[in-house]
């Protein structure tokens, strides 16, 4: 069975995500989507519920599993699955430069692990979690961009409709 993951901090999840990933599915048989915590970052949802949230928006797919991760290496995480690739999205050509440092990083680490970049649909190539929550914020639409679940989440957070 081909396994992989696919890390981020997915705050918030979005079709650009979900899109990814389906993408993914055509090459691996069973996909983990690691919902992890950056310490350079501050998030708008908890671990707890951005686990959530992608559950709820991944249910219908079979072969996919959600777990978070809390410190040390993504790649000892790795390592520990027995997976042998780490899915990354690159949205633009300013992410390759970051994610290509990272996947060198991770392959010194860890010999057997393969990063795939996968772009998603161009669509969605101008859309981020930041952007999103900055449009959602302000009340702004963000509905086209986030599945159900997230968007009552979003909601939620902000105490408004978000359409």
């Amino acid at each position: 069975m081909r396994r992989a993951i696919y890390p981020g901090t997915f705050d918030p999840f979005t079709y650009g995500h979900i899109d990814v990933l389906e993408r993914a599915l055509n090459i691996f048989d069973e996909i983990t989507l690691v919902v992890a915590v950056n310490s350079q970052k501050k998030p708008l949802f908890t671990i707890e519920e951005r686990v959530e949230m992608i559950q709820q928006s991944v249910a219908s797919y079979s072969h996919v599993q959600v777990e978070r991760f809390e410190g040390g290496l993504l790649i000892e995480h790795a390592k520990a699955m027995g997976v042998k690739a780490i899915i990354r999205g690159l949205r633009q050509v300013a992410d390759f430069e970051y994610e290509f440092q990272i996947a060198l990083m991770n392959r010194h680490l860890y010999p057997e692990i393969t990063t795939v970049f996968l772009m998603p649909n161009e669509k969605y190539t101008y859309l981020t979690s930041s952007i999103i929550r900055e449009v959602a914020s302000l009340g702004g639409d963000v509905s086209d961009f986030v599945p159900p679940p997230v968007l009552k989440f979003l909601e939620h957070r902000f105490n408004h409709q978000t359409k």
